[in-house]
Parts: structure tokens; sequence; C-alpha cells
């Protein structure tokens, strides 16, 4: 999906951050240490809207690419870039292209997690393999059907004294006991989900009979805000193993317009729920660290015609890092 992509991740005032008051004997702050990084990543979003009838559920898939990269941490700025190699995704040409822009920034402030999204996908496929078509073989492909996903989620960590996002997700801190924290904030996000031809719906004409309050809907989008909360954990096994998971639930005010033709826009308000997660482990120390971490959101909404729909989106990374003391390096020189 994405060629190459420069993000920044916890960038917070340098002076801030070196006088934390963080316990110690929970995590360490490896503040002169350079965090340098390989990873493999895979990215993935699904625009679901549930039958009424006999068939399955209409369900367009971003071809997923696996993406090689690299990135360095310092202090608690983070630079990361990857590239999808077609030697990696060579398989899944079958289920048609995907082109775009998915860009995510996790920023880790002390006792904050910030996430800001922009996911902007064109070309979507049916799962399963058949689906819509004639040819059991062949997956229906839609070049022309894009998504747009613009949104933020502000979350406070109150237990940062003890607990540590960046340990798990970043590996530029160290988890050497188990501990966790509540969460607590709130989240917006603006999605759209279209066809890119005006004669184009967003149902296939040979499942329409399935899906009869979708008929005539070439647009679908909504507009999602309100409170969100839950709460995260590492458990930590012999200093250096780990497992952490986070989980954050919402309740928001859901503002939803589906599109019949470009004159004929109808709106709904309901209340909606929402699903974030952020899970990683392994193994972490001053020298080295290997993960395999997710992080993703599943929403809710429902459409003036009473039609559900459920957009899910999120991320897979596996990422071996080596830490450099830079302090060390520079007495030693």
């Amino acid at each position: 999906m994405l060629v190459c992509l420069l993000s920044a991740t916890g960038i917070i005032p340098a002076r801030a951050q070196k006088h934390a008051d963080n316990d110690t004997s929970y995590y360490e702050t490896l503040w002169n240490h350079l965090t340098t990084r390989t990873f493999l990543a895979l990215k993935y979003t699904h625009f679901t809207m549930p039958s009424s009838g006999n068939i399955g559920d209409l369900q367009y898939v971003a071809n997923p690419k696996l993406n090689l990269g690299i990135g360095v941490t310092w202090h608690n700025i983070s630079v990361n870039a990857f590239y999808g190699l077609s030697y990696l995704n060579n398989k899944d040409t079958v289920k048609g292209k995907t082109k775009g822009l998915d860009l995510q920034v996790s920023l880790f402030p002390r006792k904050w997690v910030v996430d800001l999204y922009v996911v902007m996908p064109k070309g979507f496929h049916l799962n399963p393999k058949g689906y819509a078509m004639s040819d059991p073989n062949k997956y229906y492909y839609r070049e022309d059907v894009k998504e747009r996903i613009f949104g933020f989620s502000v979350l406070r960590v109150p237990n940062k004294r003890k607990f540590s996002y960046r340990a798990a997700l970043v590996n530029n801190e160290w988890q050497k006991r188990s501990a966790g924290s509540l969460l607590y904030g709130l989240h917006a996000y603006y999605l759209i989900m279209e066809s890119n031809n005006a004669d184009s719906l967003l149902v296939p004409k040979i499942v329409q009979s399935s899906f009869p309050k979708m008929t005539g809907i070439s647009e679908s989008r909504f507009i999602t805000a309100g409170p969100i909360g839950g709460y995260a954990y590492t458990l930590v096994i012999q200093k250096h193993f780990f497992i952490t998971t986070s989980v954050v639930l919402g309740l928001n005010i859901n503002l939803m317009t589906e599109e019949h033709g470009e004159t004929d826009w109808r709106k709904n308000t309901k209340l909606a729920g929402t699903f974030e997660y952020k899970a990683a482990l392994g193994y972490n120390s001053p020298n080295w660290s290997f993960r395999l971490s997710g992080m993703g959101a599943n929403f809710w909404a429902k459409g003036v015609s009473t039609q559900k729909y459920n957009i899910m989106g999120g991320q897979l990374r596996f990422a071996v890092s080596k830490k450099f003391d830079m302090k060390k390096k520079k007495h030693d020189s």
C-alpha cells in the first residue's frame, strides 16, 4: 500500500524526559542509548456490511502489503522508513492492487499516548474468493473503490511512574517488573468509503438482492467522536521477557451519511461503539530487543436505512533492535 513512510514517534522536549520521576525498579529509561531497528510490517483494513440474505457479508479488503523497514530512535524521537518489496508480495497480485497512503504517527509523551491516522487506500477486493463472481476461482476486484480515514486518539496514562508503553512498542525503555495502568481520554475519526466512478455502486449487481438496504448507495461516510477508556498491562518474566496488552472501549456520537447519487444524501445520528487495542510480546534489555506487536481499531455504525457497517484496520510488526550506549562510547573515546 505504501511505497515509503517516514514517521516520528514520541516527540517531546528532551529536558522534561531526562528528569522524569519514573520508578527505576519498574522500568529504566535508556536515555543515552541510540536504538536502531529492522522490521517487517503488515497493515490491513476491512470494510464490512452484513448481509440480510443467505449469502455471506460484503467485505471489502485492501490488499495487505508486507514491508521491510529500518528505523532509529534517539532520546524520544523515532524515524522509520519502509518499502513494500515486490518479491515479498507477488503472491497477492491475483487479488488486485491497492495503492495509496497509510500513515500512523504514535507519540508517547509523559503520561499520554497520542495516535494520529491518515489512511487513504484505493483498490479493494471482496473476501472470500469467488464472492460476487461467476468464476469461483477469482476475486471480485474494484480499482475505483477507495477509503479515507482521518483521526486521532488521545489517552491519559496515570501510572506512568511504573508502566511504560515505550518499553513494549519502541524498546527505548526497559520494563523490569510487571505493571499496568488505567487509560482514559477521547478520540475522533472521519471515515469515507466510496466509489470513484459515478455509475458504480458499492454493492455488486450480482448480490444486490441480499443487500436491499444498500440499494443505490455509492458512498458511505461517518464522523464519530467521544470518550474512551480501558486498561494496559505488561507482564514481565525474568526481567527481560514481556507480554503487553492494551484494550480501550468507546461509546461515541456517530453521524452517518449515505449517498444515493449526487443529489440524494441521507443522514442519521446514533450512538456507536469502538474498540482499540495495542499488544506486544518479546524480549527487551539495554543491548538487544525483539518484539512481535500489533495495534488496531474497530468501528461500528448504522446508516439511515438501518444498514450496519463495520470498519477495521491496524498493523502487525516484527522488529529486532540493537541499542548503543552513546555516553559510554563518548567516555571510551
